[in-house]
């Protein structure tokens, strides 16, 4: 018999492409590893029990805001997929790192059976505004992801930006750019940002598959509202656009964190109905280590029987 551990993992770009015999669009949840020996805990406990019951075709798990819990990705990564047979993918940032850490970072996650690495050039550490390069590391993601391709082994990811990077002061045609340059340089598929506009996204994907013939699949990332707080927080770290109707709305829930968390359940079904019509490849959810949210949304999108 089988055991979860001994089934490899899928290549993420395969799970896309077998999207293309199916009309269910890929779902993948975006976990963050905690700071804590108690968040870790219920995330192993709690969290992924119930997430795993959704079904999702992979998860990805965060390397941490400026790295701090960067030890941490690996080990939930390879825990998630050796007891629970589910494709997990690890990110992996420039953020402190010389040539040789990230090299061995990679030996690792091979030795664990770990094949998809969604590259990043990853935000500051706290206290540090901008991004400042290790004098033996990368200065750009895609000399991360072209160092990982020559590993050899890995599917590799990246992220897009579809009101363009908060860091790029050029615009986002110019940033839309960097991405084709990514593409280029071995990304095999796209991950974005959140976004509360589907105009947005629209624009985004449509610049980079018409005008800049990128062909690599393009998932949105949608993050459910939770409360007013968190949004603010969120758009001010990313540079994402709250338009005047939904901002209108979150003034009006402020304090209501039960009342902002039903409403962002009926904003992000909605969202995701339109997207899915309009045929993305796939939903990537920033669930936020909590369940209530995603399981609300996939049941009203018909994407889950539990």
């Amino acid at each position: 018999m089988t055991r979860p551990d001994d089934v490899p993992a899928q290549l993420v770009r395969d799970l896309y492409s077998g999207r293309q015999l199916s009309e269910r669009p890929v779902i993948s949840f975006e976990l963050f590893t905690p700071k804590t020996v108690e968040g870790d805990r219920k995330l192993v406990e709690n969290t992924l029990p119930e997430l795993i019951k959704l079904k999702p075709d992979y998860v990805s798990v965060t390397y941490g805001a400026g790295g701090g819990t960067r030890t941490k990705t690996l080990t939930l990564v390879d825990l998630i997929q050796r007891r629970y047979g589910l494709t997990a993918m690890a990110h992996l940032t420039c953020v402190g790192h010389t040539e040789s850490d990230i090299a061995g970072i990679l030996k690792e996650a091979k030795s664990l059976g770990i094949r998809n690495i969604l590259a990043l050039r990853g935000d500051p550490p706290v206290g540090q505004e901008t991004f400042i390069k290790h004098e033996n590391g990368f200065e750009y993601s895609y000399q991360l992801i072209q160092f990982i391709q020559r590993a050899g082994t890995f599917c590799v990811g990246t992220a897009g930006f579809p009101e363009g990077h908060i860091a790029c002061r050029q615009g986002k045609l110019v940033d839309w750019g960097y991405l084709k340059q990514k593409v280029e340089s071995g990304a095999e598929f796209i991950l974005t940002q959140l976004f509360f506009d589907n105009a947005d996204f629209f624009r985004f994907r449509d610049h980079m598959e018409q005008k800049l013939g990128v062909t690599v699949p393009i998932c949105p990332g949608v993050l459910p509202i939770l409360s007013a707080k968190q949004i603010a927080r969120f758009t001010k770290l990313c540079g994402a656009r709250v338009p005047d109707k939904l901002e209108a709305k979150l003034e009006s829930l402020a304090g209501d964190d039960d009342g902002a968390r039903a409403f962002g359940i009926e904003q992000a079904t909605e969202q995701c109905e339109e997207l899915i019509r309009e045929g993305v490849p796939g939903l990537h959810l920033y669930c936020l280590n909590k369940t209530h949210s995603v399981s609300a949304i996939l049941r009203n999108l018909n994407l889950t029987d539990t």
